[in-house]
């Protein structure tokens, strides 16, 4: 047995060499390749002076049986075939760069690990896989912002004591069939179906550092933002953490029941940043290199999470595009969601979206257009929302709909359209129209961008509420303390309205559907359970605001005028009417996207008065208030009623 060194120092390996001069260029698959007569080990350290595997019968808590040296090849790679069937066996590498034994790491391309993801395990992939695996897919898609995606977190959804679920928390739980909360409602899987959305963005799964999952009787709770193995699923929403093979197996099962259902899946992730910085994985094999740092030496921290990924450089732009495309294969994952996508360069999203659309030409691919601090890469490579237009297949988070909407997140005060902010319109036509150009905008008056930024409106990710900041009911709360609760619900009603009907891609948070709280609280990335669990008693206590939603779905469903594909079509199809303070109307004219339906009159009267609106033709009432009626029982001649704080709807056959 050899003997290491620990704990080094860091500060004596730092910059160690030009990265630029590091092989990049390699032939050879970086991740672990296993048979039943052989497994070949891979790491990728051109630095690095010695490499060693060690073996192990157990995730953790066992002394090694083997200890084996990797051999160097071209390009940096170290290598070791090991004879014999090693299905089941954990391992891990260990590095010597300068004469310093690095940690143990699972290495970066594990597949499986053990409890708390320290160490990797060698697995039949193929063993995991459930019955009907081969023909499971995701949704097929016409136009991209056809979709109705739904934000959740794993645990939230299943973790409180009335989602009567018998796993809950877990993978399982979530897509428990037949599952019911107080009288009898459905949840968990089944509210979803009832709700009618097409795709659940699940919080990050990948194996995360917050979550002691030896430890699970005692509730931890975390978004999972603070990634450790990118390409394992989180062992907390496992039935099992401690056997490496559980939580693969029942994140499959949980992926092809939601398939079952018509329901895509959209994985977050996180590659802006790591969990750990000089401890991590990353660290430990290549000291510095995935990262960027300022000149003086420290790291840079656009993530504000103290360290951010250098996408730009060669082996992260690889470890990036294997990391996604190996999702996308093995799990049969319908999209993914950038965590501060703007930290990347735009290079390399384009060769992400190229590497998924390849595998998966439905699948849905958007992120965060901004960076939380600043970074050394230079602002015109970085993907963020004002360079969406230079991006192919990739969607950005609408920010100025959503605080158009409600208000700033960042000021508890500050409201929106719908809370009776004046000079709004704008920003909420900007959202309508799906972030594109559009003759009859005027985008000086947009919040915060001054130009469209969207090539197609589908690349505009229209929401008002996600897990970040605070719920749109409790916003809504904080801002307007003086309005009732009748008026807090009509505005709650009116925001989703507005981004249901608009031409980007909806996103809903759970739990939006039956006025969900946290208490007021606006980042719960680590509260616990009782601040961020879903509460199907709401479902009961809130149940026409449900049926508003279900039915807003349902129409925008029925309808594609309200999701065409083009740009070109919006601006063809798409005619504002009339706007002012608090009041927005427009018609989506001549069959837009095919609508069976030739004329569609929108209207949003964020005022707290009915308005009468004049009309000079015959109009069908489909939407008033609560009232859906989509085959037009009522006609209207002359003028129209609208009520105050509502989504109005009328159509021409």
């Amino acid at each position: 047995m050899l003997s290491f060194r620990l704990p080094y120092s860091f500060e004596s390996i730092h910059h160690s060499a030009s990265f630029a001069t590091y092989p990049a260029l390699i032939q050879s698959t970086l991740w672990p390749i296993y048979t039943p007569e052989n497994t070949l080990f891979t790491l990728w350290t051109p630095m690095a002076e010695e490499v060693v595997l060690t073996l192990y019968k157990t995730g953790n808590n066992s002394e090694a049986f083997a200890t084996k040296q990797l051999k160097k090849e071209a390009n940096g790679i170290w290598q070791l075939k090991v004879d014999g069937d090693l299905n089941g066996t954990y391992y891990t590498f260990q590095v010597r760069v300068k004469g310093l034994w690095l940690a143990k790491t699972p290495g970066i391309y594990a597949k499986a690990v053990g409890v708390n993801g320290n160490r990797a395990m060698v697995l039949d992939m193929e063993s995991t896989n459930p019955e009907g695996w081969k023909i499971d897919k995701g949704p097929s898609l016409a136009n991209y912002n056809e979709t109705i995606i739904y934000e959740l977190h794993i645990r939230d959804m299943t973790i409180h004591a009335n989602s009567g679920s018998s796993s809950p928390g877990l993978y399982l739980g979530l897509v428990e069939e037949g599952t019911k909360g107080p009288e009898n409602i459905a949840t968990g899987i089944d509210h979803l179906k009832e709700l009618g959305i097409t795709h659940v963005h699940v919080l990050p799964t990948f194996d995360h550092y917050a979550i002691d999952e030896t430890n699970l009787d005692t509730p931890q709770f975390n978004w999972g933002y603070d990634p450790n193995n990118y390409n394992v699923p989180e062992g907390s929403f496992s039935s099992d953490p401690f056997n490496g093979e559980i939580r693969i197996k029942e994140f499959k099962q949980m992926v092809k029941a939601f398939h079952d259902n018509d329901i895509g899946v959209i994985l977050d992730v996180a590659y802006s940043h790591t969990g750990k910085t000089e401890e991590s994985n990353f660290n430990q094999e290549v000291p510095d290199y995935y990262y960027r740092h300022w000149e003086d030496g420290s790291y840079a921290d656009a993530a504000a999470c103290g360290n951010e990924t250098a996408s730009e450089r060669a082996m992260m732009q690889t470890f990036m595009i294997e990391s996604v495309s190996y999702w996308t294969q093995e799990y049969h994952i319908d999209g993914f969601r950038f965590d501060l996508m703007g930290i990347h360069d735009i290079k390399t999203m384009n060769k992400i979206s190229d590497a998924v659309k390849k595998i998966n030409p439905n699948a849905l691919l958007y992120g965060e257009g901004w960076t939380a601090k600043d970074s050394t890469l230079p602002e015109a490579e970085r993907a963020l929302k004002k360079h969406v237009q230079k991006l192919r297949n990739i969607a950005a988070f609408n920010d100025d709909l959503r605080d158009g909407i409600k208000g700033s997140v960042f000021e508890n005060k500050s409201t929106g359209f719908v809370s009776g902010a004046k000079e709004m319109e704008e920003s909420i036509k900007f959202g309508v129209v799906g972030a594109i150009e559009h003759p009859q905008l005027d985008y000086k008056s947009v919040n915060y961008s001054d130009a469209p930024w969207a090539r197609e409106p589908w690349q505009s990710i229209n929401y008002v509420s996600c897990h970040d900041n605070h719920t749109l009911f409790d916003k809504l709360q904080v801002s307007k303390t003086e309005a009732n609760v009748e008026k807090l619900i009509a505005m709650d009603k009116l925001a989703n309205a507005i981004v249901l009907t608009s031409q980007g891609t909806p996103f809903l948070h759970s739990g939006v559907e039956m006025l969900r709280t946290k208490n007021g609280e606006h980042n719960s990335y680590n509260l616990p359970d009782s601040i961020n669990q879903i509460n199907w008693g709401w479902k009961i206590q809130h149940i026409a605001v449900l049926t508003y939603y279900k039915n807003l779905i349902a129409l925008r469903k029925a309808h594609p005028a309200f999701y065409m594909n083009s740009a070109a079509d919006v601006v063809k199809h798409l005619k504002f009417q009339r706007v002012k303070d608090g009041f927005i109307s427009y018609t989506l004219e001549d069959h837009a996207n095919g609508d069976s339906w030739k004329n569609i009159l929108v209207i949003y009267n964020a005022s707290n008065k009915i308005i009468e609106y004049q009309i000079d033709e015959t109009w069908q009432e489909a939407v008033s208030r609560d009232t859906f009626a989509l085959e037009g029982k009522r006609t209207l001649e002359t003028n129209i009623k609208v009520p105050a704080l509502s989504l109005y709807i009328a159509f021409q056959q």
